[in-house]
């Protein structure tokens, strides 16, 4: 069996004690894409926060790459290699492309941030045709790829891509499946949630799904 790249055990997320996650256990192999596949309110993202350290939980094992990250601060994620692209983008509007995309770099002073921005350029072609216009002058599908555009200058270890297709015209959603499909060929560890499996079918591994803040293998 593959070795875990990530390995959750018995996570637990409460809001005003209201129980969101409960008893979370999942492993992402080295190397592998998996699905969160669960409706609109099930959990998807809570949980994403919850390991990228945005949100308070308990947890027996919260570990990447044999790292247990439980009492790490969100701001560590970024050295090592964990990023996230969230459902909403979170773009900066007035910033153009390519400094929206450099945002994580200039936060967590990473080294590698010019041969990184070329490498991306590299896998997203369109992303340096654009990348003097502002954020706000895009469409809804051309911000999603520059979200994932800045998502992978920290990220390289594991990426986690919540509903990367959500309003996104087919266009764009065939685009954006071509990138994530070159990511997981290279060896990234990734995982995509999804209300359905729609467009994850084809290119997950393996496939979790998420329902009143419990997760089942799929």
């Amino acid at each position: 069996m593959s070795q875990s790249l990530l390995s959750i055990q018995n996570l637990n997320v409460a809001i005003d004690r209201i129980p969101i996650l409960r008893n979370v256990s999942m492993e992402v192999p080295k190397g592998s894409m998996v699905g969160l596949i669960g409706r609109n309110g099930a959990g998807k993202t809570t949980l994403m926060r919850a390991i990228m350290g945005l949100m308070p939980l308990e947890a027996q094992k919260l570990e990447v790459n044999g790292e247990n990250l439980v009492q790490v601060a969100a701001h560590g994620r970024a050295s090592r290699g964990i990023s996230y692209l969230p459902e909403d983008r979170r773009l900066i509007p007035s910033l153009t492309v390519e400094e929206n995309v450099l945002l994580p770099a200039w936060a967590n002073s990473i080294p590698d941030s010019a041969q990184r921005l070329e490498w991306i350029y590299g896998l997203m072609p369109e992303v340096r045709e654009f990348r003097d216009r502002r954020a706000l002058q895009l469409s809804g599908g051309q911000q999603k790829l520059v979200a994932l555009a800045r998502a992978l200058m920290p990220g390289h270890t594991l990426l986690l891509l919540d509903e990367p297709f959500e309003g996104v015209a087919p266009v764009l959603s065939r685009r954006l499946t071509e990138v994530i499909a070159t990511l997981r060929s290279k060896g990234m560890s990734i995982i995509l949630s999804e209300s359905d499996d729609t467009h994850s079918a084809d290119l997950v591994d393996h496939v979790f799904r998420i329902e009143r803040g419990v997760v089942t293998a799929g």
